[in-house]
């Protein structure tokens, strides 16, 4: 028997605990750098207002978007909603940008790894240790997704008790005067650019859809990961906001002492402003703060191979990328091409630029969900729906809106990067249209 299948079959094997850890996993790493990154163009004040919008946006959706993963639990995700909604081509946008968010997100990651790791370390070549670190968790996902899930779950509730208890420690020496300090660098206008920021905060959370053909109970337990885990990050965002940046004010959390160059490791700057760097306290939570870092950095991993391998599997890309290991039962090949992007835009060593292209995929990943999701409703008054939208049509809108605000906000401030995104859409359907779209079932992707 050959090793991998053009058939594959995806286990079942994931509860709810286990979602919910995926959920907050995916995620977490938001909380632990990339949004510091935003303070320098909107400072305090527009930061806040971007990570308000942002929090808006991602209930809105999640409580939105659960609908569609709930009723069609697929390992592709939006790229099987809008298949049905919207056709070929909608599909093959939507699973597109679903790969470019997933894709660019685990690089900048690792390189937040690479700088915490610096930050005790300093003579490690920063690279190097990126790359490492993808190889190694590029190969715990392909040992096996319930090994993965558990490997995810234990250290992402590690990484939450890390944040609570850096909230405690800091708490402390909370001075609301320095939230005032330098608030708005750039005026209101400046919140704008802090968008991609604020977003990093939540991006990646609507992974968990991508793990629902390997849950068991999906209708009942993709509700229940997703729900909890918005509501533990929504939890987490605003309170590390608030009490790393009322230490010392918001450049302490973006530029280390005596240095011009924007740090991808701000909680430790913060830390460092309360606990000697010598002392046992700061070298435990740099530690387990590492361990947020990891946590979505592996989680990601893991929903960038189901996203890849979907578009293998039904043809839109190389069907190669859609085997599945006979004895693993995960997406190898689909992993290995990931890593191999991964590694480039590492070496790019362009973190902030990494994140706000992620963000564009994830953007228009939110816009083309919500159309989905409406569309269906429409059409298909009778489709199975254990789980409803709370609040329709009001919160699929209000998502749909702001997304859409969001994106051009994106455009607005980000011309270079929007040009690289709209150049890898592109390539996709000059792709598409020469090769993919004759190796496409349409009427298996509409009933999908």
């Amino acid at each position: 028997m050959s090793a991998e299948t053009n058939n594959p079959g995806l286990k079942r094997t994931l509860g709810p605990v286990m979602l919910w850890g995926l959920g907050v996993g995916y995620v977490i790493s938001g909380e632990y750098f990339g949004w510091n990154l935003g303070l320098p163009l909107g400072g305090t004040y527009g930061m806040l207002a971007a990570t308000v919008v942002m929090t808006v946006l991602y209930v809105t959706f999640i409580l939105s978007y659960t609908e569609l993963a709930c009723a069609m639990p697929k390992a592709g995700g939006v790229f099987v909603y809008a298949g049905r909604a919207l056709g070929p081509v909608g599909a093959f946008f939507a699973g597109l940008v679903q790969i470019v968010e997933f894709v660019f997100a685990p690089p900048a990651i690792a390189s937040a790894i690479a700088a915490y790791i610096a930050q005790k370390y300093g003579g490690l070549n920063r690279e190097m240790i990126a790359i490492v670190a993808f190889l190694v968790f590029t190969g715990i996902n392909a040992w096996g997704v319930r090994q993965a899930a558990i490997f995810e779950l234990g250290v992402t509730i590690l990484a939450v008790v890390e944040l609570l208890v850096f909230m405690a420690v800091v708490a402390p020496s909370f001075e609301p005067a320095n939230l005032a300090i330098d608030p708005l660098p750039n005026g209101w206008g400046g919140a704008f650019a802090c968008l991609p920021f604020a977003m990093w905060f939540y991006l990646a959370i609507e992974g968990v859809a991508n793990a629902a053909e390997e849950a068991k109970d999906p209708q009942r337990n993709v509700a229940i990961g997703f729900s909890a885990a918005i509501f533990t990050l929504v939890t987490l965002a605003l309170g590390v906001f608030f009490t790393a940046t009322a230490v010392g004010g918001w450049r302490a959390i973006v530029y280390p002492p005596g240095s011009t160059v924007e740090s991808d490791a701000p909680l430790p700057l913060a830390l460092a402003q309360v606990v000697a760097v010598e002392s046992p306290l700061y070298t435990m939570l740099l530690g387990i703060g590492l361990l947020g870092l990891i946590a979505s950095f592996h989680g990601i991993i893991l929903a960038a191979g189901r996203a890849t391998m979907e578009m293998g599997r039904s043809g839109f890309l190389p069907r190669p990328l859609g085997r599945v290991n006979a004895k693993t039962q995960t997406p190898i090949v689909a992993l290995f091409v990931n890593l191999v992007f991964g590694v480039v835009a590492i070496l790019s060593g362009r973190t902030g630029e990494i994140i706000t292209l992620a963000c564009f995929g994830a953007v228009s990943l939110y816009i083309v969900s919500m159309i989905s999701l409406v569309l269906l409703r429409r059409n298909e008054p009778d489709l199975p729906r254990p789980y409803k939208a709370i609040a329709y049509p009001v919160f699929p809108l209000v998502a749909l809106v702001l997304s859409v605000l969001t994106l051009i906000a994106f455009v607005v401030t980000n011309p270079e990067i929007a040009a690289v995104f709209a150049a890898i859409l592109v390539v996709g359907f000059v792709y598409y249209f020469a090769i993919g779209r004759s190796r496409v079932d349409e009427e298996a992707l509409r009933s999908s």
